[in-house]
């Protein structure tokens, strides 16, 4: 391993549901929404990088209620060696880390629905990041 977590917060959360009607609806119908994912980093250091991984709900379908729902966790890397490959680095960034991350963040953001009389939420356990990484790579 060529890096350690050194630091991991919620950076952002915003969970607004806007009115009673859009609660009712998507209490039926949270089946017809779908997570997305989304990674990002930013070099806070030379050898400390911010990986930014967020989790939002989104329609699957037109004409549902939009809700407002998404955490952005952060996770703070200190790079073992200056010499990282921008290949290993890409991986550490987009595999490694969101792997290792992954269940505390999902954790987090079905316990907002829980607690908020979403019992129906079905958010995937495991996220297989590795398939994810090598499909856009060979796009």
């Amino acid at each position: 391993m060529s890096y350690k977590i050194i630091g991991k917060y919620i950076k952002e959360l915003n969970f607004n549901i806007p009115n009673t009607k859009t609660f009712y609806l998507l209490s039926k119908d949270i089946v017809n929404y779908k997570i997305n994912i989304d990674i990002k980093s930013n070099r806070i250091k030379h050898n400390i990088i911010e990986i930014l991984t967020s989790l939002n709900l989104s329609p699957t379908k037109e004409n549902f209620e939009i809700i407002n729902t998404k955490i952005i966790f952060a996770t703070i890397i200190e790079l073992e060696n200056d010499k990282v490959e921008k290949s290993q680095l890409e991986k550490i960034i987009l595999v490694d880390v969101p792997s290792k991350i992954y269940g505390e963040l999902r954790r987090i953001f079905v316990s907002l629905f829980e607690n908020s009389g979403f019992k129906d939420v079905k958010i995937s356990e495991n996220v297989d990041f590795l398939s994810l990484y090598n499909m856009k790579k060979s796009q």
